[in-house]
């Protein structure tokens, strides 16, 4: 039998309610799109053995186990929908459960809901853990449902995945093997409209190539690989280019792999569309076209290089013409797989008027050039734009847009729901159908963080509103592989019609990810509920931690007394139940880093966690939860080290400033050998990956500043300026501690140190200057980092823990 607490079980199975049909009607537009969705996926036997694949792929030893059949979603009220049932059959070896769903999305889905409440599985990324499923009983063994079967609908049609800078933050340097296995945790997840970005430089390719843009021109319009999500958006053009032909043609293939997957399980592939940004030779070639140069970027000094791309007028006939061409470029090369195109015109940045009327025929632009393409085309547009440029976005620039197609030809992704849900403020976007998206995640940090009570909340309250114009739920996190806990929750709301009562589903959760109930365990997953996962200050997060985002900030623009008098002032206490902040409500010039939980809580959490290790050490999950919970707390703790030192230099205070460098440093290097001892933190994985996807020794050199650049400065720097966004893609990885962050902490603190000694003040741009230099080198470095963990992580951290906080 199942491993499963009784007690657990119970609590399991109550929260399984079964999903009763939506009542209201959808309006016919979406009804339509819906049915003709339908209508042009795969067969079912092509959907069944797919299903059975992921199956083969998840758990080989029970092939036979389970029998997968598609049914219509008449069975399942008009919705979509999967079934479990028992097999009833005396034969030895046979099928013992059968997962019925309308695709083979909603089958894996079923598996994966099986395996989890029935027989205590757990399924996340490889990086953050992998799979335990040493709970699932042998073949012949599988527990029962109950004799009426199981049936879970969705409430909602649509589970959409990806932000558009998903696909470099974390995709970049992908290769089959790792998309399989990104598309069966879909599928697993119940995602069926996932966006397809890859490949789309080998179309325009083609397509520019008809208005007779050469390679030249494009290697001046292409990023880098590592920057193609800025480059598709209009952001900047050239940075870490040229793109090789090797690139392009490799890339193609890979999308086609990918497309192919999608349809199979059922999916429905979101494709790219033209938003109007183009190559700055086309001007030259189409002189009357109405092409504007749009603003920087985030460039340090406006670099023209990279800097201030151009924009064709949606409403020139030009705009038309390219739009068309290439979603019938696309159609000829992978065939009529969707009908839904992503367009995301003006992402960070605004247009050049807020008159209504321009941006009416923007809009309509836009959907003319697709429907052109494909008459049945809708436009999927992120809403990111009304969060991030709401003073520009006002009520009659919203509805001007969202009002510019007819309905049901547009969705919005409402991008930020989980903190900031623009729905509330729009009147539902003022009508048009979007759907409820998690972003969670900035630049693929690594940082413990969440908000589970909006996750299991915000979709409820959402789809159950007044007029509510909601249609699905999204994850649009910038980057994958961490916090499992949060993503886990957010994929069963895809399936779920009731608020989820996280601290009960957290009980179920922790058994499931661990294979085994542990009280400790439990204790402390409620500790992180209230603290790291309850991030209510509604601040738009990515770790600024110090060790890896070291404050841009002269401490000499201070007096010693103002900064030790501010810090003394606005430092968190870390006392038990002390909640906030560290300078959250302070406007002075002193370095902020996001705080928004008692520290010494979250200590106690991972004296629980410690506590048990004997117990669960052979558990990868465990170990990655562990040596993720340990870089949280001496993180944490390493932006109190800093403040001190600087509090020490304020008030020329030799003796601490040392005694605090010293410790900053040394937590640097303790982190590094933490993360050392865990194969899912290591920074030679990111640079080998992406070394492997090069032909020749000039690919490898550029794929690998590409990987290094994008995880440190990311942008263009001077001699002593540095990137608008250095460290926004900042990574807790061995050997990016140790090889970067380390030696700048090292030649910042020696700066504050020689200053200190000499009586004089900091020495900004000097250090600056070095400080850059270095950085510039590190990037164009070459030198090797491991790629298998080493060392004991529950040793490890059990050492950390009695150095720091015994």
């Amino acid at each position: 039998m199942c491993n499963v607490n009784p007690v657990l079980l119970t609590v399991i199975l109550s929260l399984l309610a079964v999903v009763p049909p939506v009542t209201s009607s959808k309006p016919d537009a979406i009804t339509a799109l819906l049915n003709r969705l339908d209508s042009q996926r795969s067969s079912p036997p092509v959907q069944e053995s797919a299903a059975r694949e992921v199956l083969n792929r998840l758990l080989p030893t029970h092939f036979h186990s389970f029998q997968f059949n598609i049914i219509s979603k008449d069975v399942c009220n008009g919705q979509s929908c999967f079934v479990i049932n028992n097999y009833n059959s005396s034969r030895q070896n046979g099928p013992e459960i059968i997962i019925k769903g309308t695709t083979a999305v909603e089958i894996a889905s079923g598996l994966h809901w099986y395996i989890k409440y029935w027989c205590g599985a757990h399924v996340s990324w490889d990086k953050t853990g992998g799979i335990q499923i040493s709970t699932v009983p042998k073949p012949g063994s599988l527990p029962h449902v109950k004799a009426e079967g199981v049936m879970i609908q969705r409430p909602v049609p649509w589970n959409y995945y990806q932000n558009v800078v998903t696909s470099s933050y974390s995709y970049v340097w992908w290769d089959w093997e790792r998309w399989e296995k990104e598309i069966d945790w879909m599928a697993l997840q119940g995602i069926n409209l996932p966006l397809a970005f890859t490949g789309q430089e080998a179309i325009w390719q083609r397509v520019f190539a008809d208005f007779n843009i050469s390679m030249e021109d494009l290697n001046d319009f292409f990023g880098g690989p590592a920057f193609l999500a800025w480059a598709r958006m209009g952001n900047l053009h050239g940075w870490g280019g040229p793109l090789s032909q090797n690139w392009l043609d490799q890339q193609l293939v890979l999308q086609k792999q990918i497309l192919s997957r999608m349809l199979e399980l059922g999916m429905t592939p979101v494709l790219p569309s033209f938003s109007g940004n183009v190559p700055a030779a086309l001007k030259k070639i189409f002189p009357s076209a109405d092409i504007t140069r749009l603003g920087d970027w985030n460039t340090v000094d406006g670099d023209p290089r990279w800097c201030c791309t151009y924009l064709l007028n949606p409403s020139d006939t030009l705009f038309v013409e390219i739009g068309e061409a290439f979603i019938r470029q696309q159609i000829k090369e992978y065939g009529d797989v969707t009908d839904i195109y992503n367009c995301d015109t003006f992402n960070e940045n605004s247009p050049p008027t807020n008159d209504t009327a321009y941006i009416t025929s923007l809009g309509a632009g836009v959907y003319k050039a697709m429907s052109r393409g494909d008459k049945h085309a809708v436009w999927l547009m992120q809403g990111w734009l009304f969060y991030s440029d709401s003073a520009f976005w006002k009520q009659p620039q919203m509805k001007a847009l969202l009002h510019s197609v007819p309905f049901g030809k547009m969705i919005v992704l409402d991008l930020f729901a989980d903190v900031t849900p623009i729905w509330k403020t729009s009147s539902q976007f003022y009508g048009t159908p979007y759907i409820w998206c998690m972003l969670h995640n900035f630049g693929g940090n690594i940082e413990m963080y969440g908000i589970l009570d909006a996750i299991s909340s915000g979709p409820v309250e959402a789809r159950g509103s007044q007029n509510s114009t909601m249609f699905g739920v999204g994850m649009c996190m910038e980057g994958i592989e961490h916090n499992p806990v949060v993503y886990e929750l957010m994929s069963e709301m895809a399936f779920r019609n009731e608020k989820v009562q996280v601290l009960e589903w957290l009980k179920t959760y922790a058994l499931r990810r661990y294979g085994k109930a542990v009280h400790q365990i439990e204790t402390a997953w409620e500790i992180l509920y209230r603290t790291v996962y309850n991030c209510t200050d509604r601040v738009a997060d990515h770790n600024t931690d110090f060790i890896v985002k070291l404050p841009d900030w002269n401490p000499s623009s201070i007096s010693g007394s103002d900064v030790s008098n501010q810090i003394k002032k606005h430092m968190l206490l870390t006392l038990p139940g002390t909640r906030r902040y560290f300078f959250q409500e302070t406007s002075s010039d002193l370095p902020k880093a996001h705080l928004w939980y008692s520290t010494q809580e979250v200590i106690k959490a991972l004296r629980l966690f410690l506590d048990v290790g004997n117990d669960l050490s052979g558990s990868l999950t465990y170990r990655y939860d562990l040596v993720d919970l340990t870089r949280q707390v001496l993180s944490k703790l390493a932006n109190q080290v800093y403040l001190d030192a600087v509090v020490a230099f304020g008030e020329k205070d030799v003796k601490s400033l040392t005694y605090n460098t010293q410790k900053f440093v040394q937590l640097i290097k303790d982190i590094d050998v933490l993360l050392a001892s865990d194969d899912n933190f290591l920074l030679g994985t990111w640079l080998e990956s992406a070394k492997k996807l090069a032909v020749n020794p000039r690919e490898m050199r550029q794929y690998e500043w590409n990987a290094r650049t994008q995880i440190t400065m990311w942008y263009d720097t001077t001699k002593t300026n540095q990137s608008m966004l250095h460290d926004y893609a900042n990574k807790f990885w061995s050997g990016l501690l140790e090889g970067y962050y380390l030696p700048r902490a090292s030649i910042y603190f020696s700066y504050l140190s020689n200053r200190l000694r000499k009586n004089e003040k900091f020495k900004f741009e000097e250090w600056m200057q070095e400080w850059i230099s270095f950085s510039n080198k590190w990037q164009e470095g070459t030198e090797l980092y491991p790629v298998k963990a080493k060392g004991d992580a529950l040793a490890i951290s059990k050492s950390m823990y009695e150095k720091y906080f015994g």
